[in-house]
């Protein structure tokens, strides 16, 4: 695929990925007010941003390999899946195709009359945060590790089942259930991110809370990256 096609197939991913998934968080989670049983909760936000890498990866995965995230891009290459020459290009399209999405969502919301973000609270239009931004009140070391800790679970989940010798053609259902469980583990911690992409897009919006957090929803991701590609390298290598 030409390089437009691939940082196209990028952007569109990365969008359907935050509308989808930070869109349930925003529209969904307490639709009708706390214990509601038509808000989709904890476990349906967490389910959504599953389903949205599940049908991104189906939809996208032969175009560009279906990254939709900085530090899938980062840790792929450190892998040794991925052109290095291409992470550049793949990060910006991934994080003007979240921006794009958080910005979509906004004008969906604020349809609703008396709809405003408060910025001083956890989750914020569906933000990430420590501390008092934090779902659970953790504190930045806690959100740090449980960051680096997920993101690098997630790409050795993502090679492994992109090994050539895995069962073909089911890699999206396990990479879409892996990111699902690690939003029903880390929500409390984080708000979930594993992905500088989604951080970056709703923040913008979010307030200057959010965005004073960010470094760590970039740094720990990435960092996490490195840590579960090179694992994953070593682990597979003899896996020919």
């Amino acid at each position: 695929m030409s390089m437009g096609k691939r940082l196209a197939a990028e952007f569109l991913g990365t969008f359907w990925l935050v509308l989808g998934g930070c869109g349930s968080a925003v529209l969904a989670a307490k639709f009708g007010g706390d214990g509601n049983p038509l808000g989709i909760g904890f476990h349906g936000v967490a389910l959504a941003f599953g389903l949205t890498v599940l049908t991104g990866a189906y939809a996208f995965g032969h175009v560009s390999g279906a990254h939709f995230n900085p530090a899938v891009s980062l840790g792929l290459w450190a892998g040794g899946r991925f052109a290095g020459k291409d992470l550049v290009p793949y990060v910006v399209a991934q994080v003007l195709g979240g921006i794009l999405a958080a910005f979509i969502l906004l004008q969906i919301a604020q349809g609703q009359a008396g709809f405003a973000i408060d910025g001083s609270q956890a989750g914020a239009f569906a933000s990430n945060g420590y501390g008092a931004l934090s779902p659970g009140g953790y504190g930045v070391a806690a959100a740090f590790l449980c960051e680096v800790v997920m993101t690098a679970m997630f790409l050795v989940v993502i090679m492994g089942a992109t090994h050539g010798k895995a069962p073909a053609g089911f890699a999206p259902i396990a990479i879409g259930l892996a990111l699902t469980l690690i939003h029903l583990i880390s929500i409390p911690v984080t708000n979930t991110s594993v992905n500088p992409a989604r951080s970056t897009a709703v923040a913008l919006f979010a307030g200057p809370g959010a965005m004073g957090q960010l470094w760590l929803f970039w740094v720990a991701p990435l960092l996490g990256a490195l840590i579960g590609g090179l694992a994953y390298k070593w682990v597979g290598s003899d896996a020919r």
